[in-house]
């Protein structure tokens, strides 16, 4: 009988513990809303893609700013004039290049 017994309480504290970890892995998801909101351009970085579709009232500069790209022109030898950029116009993006340059201090 006290066999029963001690199996029932291991399976009630394996059964808290589960849950335990079920909690604590869902607030990870909210870290993660946490670093996005904390660096808007992360979230922007992640939402262009190699192809982009331009949208109603965007210039190269806002999808510039948007997708982390300060190249568009030079990358897209069909723009001729940068401001006349047009909904539904199709360029290439290249977000983030790693063209960061490493600063050391002497």
């Amino acid at each position: 009988m006290s066999t029963r017994v001690s199996y029932v309480d291991a399976a009630r504290l394996y059964c808290i513990i589960f849950l335990l970890l079920i909690v604590m892995l869902g607030s990870f998801t909210e870290d993660d809303d946490l670093i996005k909101k904390m660096n808007p351009r992360v979230t922007a970085q992640a939402s262009c893609d190699e192809i982009y579709v331009v949208g109603e009232g965007e210039t190269l500069h806002t999808i510039s700013d948007k997708c982390g790209d300060p190249y568009i022109v030079e990358e897209n030898p069909h723009i001729h004039d940068p401001d006349d950029v047009f909904p539904g116009l199709v360029i290439k993006i290249t977000p983030s290049r790693l063209r960061t340059h490493v600063v050391t201090k002497i």
